[in-house]
């Protein structure tokens, strides 16, 4: 099967040497997706609501890329410093996905690349 690469322009991908999301056949993997501002830099420094919101906007462009959408999304991962904010992260995931209702898991990690970011999201999608 081929294989698709997705780039969504982040400093980081060549650096670490990996693609935003990759598809083979009606699998996309989106990976661990952070709140980089289309400027460059943290958006929404502080704020778990729209640091999801962007991580959600970038998914949704690197599907689009894809040849997807958020309705094809099957699972995401929620991936939080601090576990105790995890409702600002919900409603942004909520307003994204509450008539999908993907499989959804929230953790929380000690920290991110950056220490500005605050959530990473990843998602799996899967096409008709």
């Amino acid at each position: 099967m081929t294989r698709k690469r997705v780039s969504s322009g982040s400093y980081l991908e060549p650096e670490i040497g990996f693609s935003r999301a990759v598809r083979i056949g009606n699998m996309i993997a989106v990976a661990g997706t952070a709140p980089i501002a289309p400027g460059g830099g943290t958006d929404g420094v502080g704020d778990v609501y729209r640091q999801t919101v962007r991580c959600l906007e970038i998914i949704a462009q690197a599907l689009a890329d894809a040849g997807a959408s958020m309705d094809d999304v099957i699972r995401t991962r929620v991936m939080l410093t601090d576990m105790s904010r995890w409702k600002e992260a919900a409603r942004a995931h909520g307003e994204a996905f509450s008539g999908i209702r993907p499989a959804c898991t929230f953790v929380q990690v000690s920290g991110f690349v950056d220490p500005d970011w605050l959530v990473e999201l990843e998602a799996d999608a899967v096409t008709g």
